[in-house]
């Protein structure tokens, strides 16, 4: 897929992001990297097995480096920061698509998983949520999100989001289903296309 290189506006800072424009996209995602203070970047393995399910699902995408990382502007945030670059993001991307009601994906990867659950309340009308390896204890159990469906991805060995801790939250959720990668740690290294054919069978089954 062809990416192309954009800027948006959060708050009073410039992001940087790559959005890639299938012409016949109805839908868009949004993917939100790492944390910012580990490295991460939009550039992440797992941002892009993520990516690699959207394309495969003819959506948009807007990846994005939050802020203080890569080319765009300020400092870490300490999540909240983070929270609205995630909002700012979709709104963005919704902007590009033909419909501006067009349903929206939110998506994030650890940090990324936290920072999308913080913004979900704020970034308007989401047809899902996606939480790839998301840091439970990073995440207000009381502050549910609004969204249409939220899909939970982890690895069975992944101690900062282990499985159980992943029952326990799509228990507490009325629109939430979750897959367990076999043998897969926090870092998905390895497991990458394992990340793209489970989020590819999740969101083809909402399409069902």
């Amino acid at each position: 897929m062809q990416e192309q290189p954009v800027t948006f506006a959060s708050q009073n800072l410039t992001l940087e992001g790559l959005y890639a424009p299938p012409a016949a996209a109805l839908i868009g995602a949004v993917m939100c990297h790492p944390h910012p203070q580990y490295g991460g970047s939009m550039y992440n393995n797992v941002v892009e097995a993520a990516l690699e399910a959207f394309w495969q699902r003819g959506l948009a995408t807007l990846r994005f480096n939050f802020r203080g990382v890569g080319d765009s502007d300020g400092s870490y945030g300490g999540g909240q920061g983070e929270a609205h670059d995630a909002a700012a993001a979709v709104s963005y991307l919704r902007a590009q698509l033909k419909d501006p009601g067009a349903p929206i994906i939110l998506a994030g990867y650890s940090f990324g998983a936290a920072a999308a659950w913080r913004a979900a309340p704020q970034a308007g009308a989401l047809d899902a949520l996606v939480l790839i390896a998301a840091p439970l204890q990073m995440m207000n159990p009381g502050a549910v999100p609004t969204a249409k469906n939220i899909l939970l991805i982890g690895g069975s060995q992944d101690s900062f989001c282990p499985p159980a801790g992943l029952n326990e939250l799509s228990a507490k959720l009325n629109n939430a289903s979750f897959k367990v990668i076999d043998g897969a740690d926090h870092f998905f290294a390895g497991y990458e296309d394992e990340v793209t054919t489970a989020l590819t069978e999740m969101l083809t089954a909402l399409s069902k």
